[in-house]
């Protein structure tokens, strides 16, 4: 078994439909995304992960590179799940294009879609995102001009479970999944046992928590990673920071709201030669000085690219609530 191939040579249908599709506003977003890409070594990475078999018997499988293309619309046009993907893919003309597919071939399965995230998994797919900060660094954006730290509530989009049912679940999941490492039996869908509860703006939230950090300039996302929701912020400030840093230098300053002032976060930040950008708040036994109040504003006109990180996602890309 081997990767399909397509022959990318433009026919008389291809000529002619170029041009009435040429003035759509999608075409031209993803024709610009595919001429600023070097897609060469992402194909490489992802191939790399998704090995394909040996046997002269069964249908070819689908390039890797045309998959990761096909999750990138899904994650870009705000496409919440698989079958809609293929859907869409058959639909529209500037889709196919993008992802490489002949107009007269259907759209690969939803599940082979489904399987190829799962196959790829998270590491493959850091890899995929430091190159591709690499190459915007290449074009004059910006991945070392400072981050910005912060950290947002995702919930469930399993049911809630109550929190006293929670780790007995977790225990017969646990025996479960020892006995199917046995059986070498993949496991069954089940509820996000994963989560758990926590309170935001006086309400109990039954998810998980993001941490992101972002360039402060440029706004480009240099790292994410999920935690339990009941998890503090201030956690993960160190290993978010740590996972930021892609280019040659360190950041010269990280910011981070109220919620990361602490000594710990502070001393990290000291004894790593990087700025400190966290804003301070009142201490029990010591209320803000003016110099303080001051730099906190000052802070707050450069960490607000994360706030809109967290509020585009949110509201265009369902990023406030986990798919399953």
């Amino acid at each position: 078994m081997a990767f399909k191939e397509y022959d990318h040579k433009p026919s008389f249908l291809d000529i002619e439909l170029s041009n009435i599709i040429g003035k759509s506003r999608t075409q031209k977003f993803l024709s610009d995304v595919d001429s600023c890409i070097d897609w060469e070594p992402l194909e490489s990475i992802v191939t790399s992960s998704y090995p394909v078999g040996q046997s002269d018997y069964g249908n070819k499988a689908y390039p890797p590179l045309m998959l990761l293309k096909a999750t990138l619309l899904q994650k870009w046009f705000g496409i919440k799940s698989d079958p809609e993907l293929e859907n869409q893919i058959n639909d529209r003309i500037s889709f196919k294009t993008f992802i490489g597919l002949p107009l007269a071939d259907p759209s690969p399965d939803h599940s082979v879609i489904c399987r190829f995230r799962e196959r790829v998994g998270k590491d493959t797919l850091e890899d995929i995102h430091h190159e591709l900060l690499y190459q915007f660094d290449s074009l004059g954006f910006s991945i070392e001009s400072g981050m910005a730290v912060d950290a947002r509530i995702i919930k469930s989009a399993s049911r809630p479970v109550p929190g006293r049912k929670l780790k007995v679940l977790r225990e017969k999941r646990k025996a479960r999944a020892q006995q199917r490492k046995k059986t070498r039996q993949s496991m069954r869908f089940q509820r996000d046992l994963d989560s758990d509860w926590t309170v935001k703006n006086n309400k109990p939230v039954f998810g998980m928590k993001e941490h992101a950090a972002i360039d402060v300039k440029s706004g480009l996302i240099l790292s994410t990673c999920v935690s339990k929701a009941s998890e503090h912020d201030t956690s993960y400030f160190q290993y978010a920071v740590a996972k930021a840093i892609h280019g040659k230098e360190i950041p010269p300053k990280v910011y981070a709201d109220k919620g990361y002032c602490g000594k710990p976060n502070r001393n990290f930040l000291n004894m790593n030669n990087i700025g400190d950008g966290i804003m301070r708040k009142n201490q029990i036994n010591a209320a803000l000085t003016e110099y303080e109040i001051r730099r906190n504003k000052m802070i707050s006109k450069v960490r607000y690219k994360i706030e809109q990180y967290f509020g585009i996602t949110e509201r265009y890309h369902g990023a406030g609530k986990a798919r399953f």
